[in-house]
């Protein structure tokens, strides 16, 4: 075990240097505190984080408040790579990670009591669009640095995959490989939906294609039987379009299902684009057209976030940072 002491051999200085060194002291020079801090770090020493949140008051933990587990669990490929993301860079920098509920010892409790309990130093929020509104106002409660994923609120931090260039980036792609009637089923009501139906119907503007109102039908996400439905509604069309927006990858499967069923190939029938870039449905065939959420990066930067506001102290200036994601081609969109 790496203990102060063998680093204080090493570095050929005091015990109490040492400690002042790792604990960022105002009384040493720079160039010595980064000297003892690199071999300490070479050596592998790993902190006493109990004693250093006795000295400072503070927990060095972030909570995760994941209203979606309820729908999804930890199964949901975009929000799992966000958490697995979120809990690896909370770790590298010195934050345990747990999840904030509602219950603690059979009694039913408010998040803020939760994150109070706890003494967590930051909270990430990922909350369906029901009860979002109602999870920030209860952790409003609890006075520490907040950050919603794909949600924006006033006051409260926020990491959003940025919808808005994504489905600018998937029309592009269609429009460029020839199609002009390009149809879109979307997921229920949610800001996330909102801002992806806005920017389709923008992109297709801009390349001058108008979007008939037939060719905008509502779904669900990540529900293949929903979107089965709403397929064939769109082959049912006198003027069916050449190709087919979907909520998310997923719903790939529901999709798939109609235009076999109705004996439409993909794509020398019909042409079909999805959004996430879930990794499970890369592996149906034909690969999926789709545009992938940065997850990993998101969750990276929501850490990141908090651990500054946590640095930083009050007051929480809350910040805003969009990550753009990319394109994968596949082979679900043929030139026309």
């Amino acid at each position: 075990m790496v203990t102060l002491r063998k680093i204080a051999e090493a570095c050929g200085v005091s015990l109490a240097t040492v400690s002042k060194a790792l604990n960022d002291a105002s009384d040493l020079s720079k160039a010595t505190k980064e000297r003892i801090q690199q071999v300490a770090k070479e050596m592998g020493y790993m902190p006493n984080m109990a004693a250093k949140a006795l000295r400072t008051s503070r927990s060095y933990s972030f909570g995760i408040i994941y209203e979606e587990a309820a729908k999804y669990g930890l199964t949901h490929e975009f929000f799992s790579r966000i958490l697995n993301s979120f809990m690896r860079s909370a770790q590298t920098l010195g934050y345990d990670v747990f999840f904030v509920g509602d219950q603690l010892g059979g009694k039913h409790i408010s998040y803020a009591e939760h994150a109070r309990y706890r003494n967590c130093d930051g909270i990430l929020i990922i909350a369906g669009t029901d009860r979002v509104s109602d999870v920030v106002n209860d952790v409003r409660q609890y006075d520490c640095p907040v950050a919603c994923i794909d949600f924006e609120f006033e006051g409260i931090s926020s990491v959003v995959s940025d919808n808005t260039r994504g489905m600018h980036d998937l029309v592009d792609y269609i429009h460029s490989q020839g199609h002009r009637k390009i149809a879109f089923i979307y997921g229920d009501d949610t800001h996330v939906t909102r801002a992806r139906v806005r920017a389709f119907k923008a992109a297709c503007q801009g390349h001058g294609i108008d979007v008939p109102p037939e060719y905008l039908i509502e779904a669900f996400y990540h529900d293949p039987e929903s979107t089965q439905a709403a397929t064939r509604k769109l082959l049912a069309l006198s003027d069916p379009p050449t190709c087919v927006l979907l909520p998310d990858d997923i719903s790939y499967l529901g999709a798939l299902n109609e235009f076999r069923a109705q004996r439409f190939g993909i794509p020398q029938d019909i042409s079909v684009a999805g959004y996430d870039g879930i990794s499970v449905v890369q592996y149906v065939h034909p690969h999926l057209t789709t545009l992938r959420q940065d997850a990993e990066e998101m969750g990276n930067q929501a850490a990141q976030m908090l651990a500054r506001q946590a640095e930083a102290g009050h007051p929480f200036t809350p910040e805003h940072i969009s990550v753009a994601g990319h394109l994968i081609p596949g082979e679900t969109v043929r030139p026309i």
